[in-house]
């Protein structure tokens, strides 16, 4: 028994063999650095300057990212609608600074943070609603139903809101105020950051941490929790679970709209399809880094971000060729074979 105890982890080490797909994948990855390392030597400011322009991205993508993870690690549902209550939150960013405040371009160089901060507001309240509303009408009534019946009324809701939008806006490109300064925070060399990119993740950060407090240290965070492990013994602590879940899509609504806001003022234009285009990419993101798991969520965002920007910023490939939805899309494939639990989840086994 000794003897054999002492032998399995010998047997263990030398019986490890990685298959011919690992062996691929590692291949794969160490020519991705060495090609960037490459880029790094080569051209280190403009390098320098697409990180930032990808970190910038990515923090966008993280907000409307930790919506559907939200969402999935209270019901295990795949919320696809949501990317189109970020493109209404994005459209309520438009409507509000171009009827409402009646701003064009740089018009507001001097008093852009109120009308920022009032339309963050109003839009992160418009699409919690919205998305709380969707969940008490298309949702819970499916609460009990197999799975694709919930999945399936998703997809409906997604192509509802499609149509809203293009019945609110048109089919072209909603043309946005350049509202947000534009000067260089600094410049170095060739690379330079602006506030326009830095306004974004100043917005994004402290709403990113306001997420995790919420979840980690209040009550109705543990009631989320709580809800997410088991909703039946939450109910049994006296929980009110509905509550808890519309107060959940709430939250994951209030998030996109601020991610439609931030989108809105930094691309500067608006269409009723983005948000079907951006939101399977923020999904991507959070199954990258674990759906269900908020950090994870906020990692593959980021590197998804990262991996857009120096796709379309790093000389590779033919001018004018954008392969970036190819590699997103090719990376969500490859993590549902063979990672389905992303880079921070956990593997855990099926219920029976």
């Amino acid at each position: 028994m000794a003897t054999e105890a002492r032998r399995e982890p010998l047997i263990g080490i030398r019986g490890f063999r990685p298959d011919a797909l690992t062996i691929v994948g590692l291949v794969l990855v160490l020519a991705l650095l060495a090609w960037l390392a490459v880029n790094l030597v080569k051209t280190p400011w403009d390098f320098l300057e697409i990180t930032l322009i990808g970190v910038t991205v990515g923090a966008i993508y993280a907000l409307v990212a930790l919506g559907y993870t939200l969402v999935y690690g209270i019901l295990e549902l795949i919320n696809f609608a949501h990317g189109d209550v970020f493109m209404l939150g994005a459209m309520m960013a438009a409507t509000l600074t171009v009827s409402t405040f009646a701003l064009h371009d740089n018009e507001a160089a001097s008093n852009w943070i109120p009308v920022v901060l009032l339309t963050l507001v109003i839009g992160m309240a418009f699409c919690g609603l919205l998305n709380a509303t969707i969940e008490r009408i298309a949702y819970r009534p499916l609460r009990g139903a197999p799975r694709l019946a919930p999945l399936i009324t998703a997809i409906g809701m997604s192509f509802i809101l499609q149509n809203v939008g293009l019945a609110w806006k048109g089919a072209n490109y909603v043309p946005v105020p350049n509202i947000l300064p534009r000067g260089n925070i600094f410049k170095l060399e060739d690379a330079d950051y602006q506030w326009n990119k830095l306004i974004v993740l100043i917005v994004t950060i402290p709403v990113l941490v306001g997420l995790v407090f919420l979840v980690q240290r209040t009550r109705q965070g543990k009631a989320m929790r709580a809800t997410a492990q088991d909703s039946d013994a939450a109910a049994m602590m006296g929980i009110n679970v509905n509550r808890t879940i519309s107060f959940t899509f709430l939250i994951a609504g209030a998030l996109a709209g601020a991610a439609g806001l931030l989108y809105a003022l930094y691309v500067t234009n608006v269409r009723y399809d983005q948000g079907f285009q951006l939101g399977l990419i923020a999904f991507t993101s959070a199954v990258l880094g674990g759906i269900g798991n908020l950090p994870g969520a906020v990692l593959g965002a980021l590197l998804i971000g990262l991996i857009q920007a120096y796709n379309e910023g790093l000389n590779w490939h033919a001018p004018g060729s954008d392969w970036t939805q190819s590699i997103v899309f090719s990376i969500l494939i490859l993590i549902l074979v063979f990672r389905p639990e992303g880079l921070l989840g956990e593997r855990t086994p099926e219920g029976g």
